[in-house]
């Protein structure tokens, strides 16, 4: 599967993109994405146990509060994209 990043939630990967092992949920997948970049990107991503709200995520370009949140089934050539909540004047 392929996570996409974006604005400065790349300040916290080091990446653009990287290619992942299949995980069965997207809860699953941002545990261990959490893991590889540590205690800053968990902070973005959650809130205790729930998605922070400074966070938008899609997979395959749907956003997850139109499908199961973070209890969304992910297949192996899934794509998740990460943006950051950006607010504007």
């Amino acid at each position: 599967m392929l996570v996409k990043y974006f604005a400065y939630i790349r300040d916290y990967t080091g990446a653009k993109e990287i290619q992942i092992e299949h995980y069965k949920s997207l809860r699953s997948l941002l545990r261990e994405l959490c893991k590889k970049y540590g205690a800053k990107f968990e902070n973005k991503v959650f809130t205790g146990e729930n998605l922070s709200d400074e966070i938008i995520i899609l997979v395959n370009g749907r956003n997850i509060v139109h499908l199961e949140s973070l209890d969304t089934k992910l297949q192996a050539d899934d794509v998740i994209s990460i943006f950051p909540v950006v607010a504007g004047g």
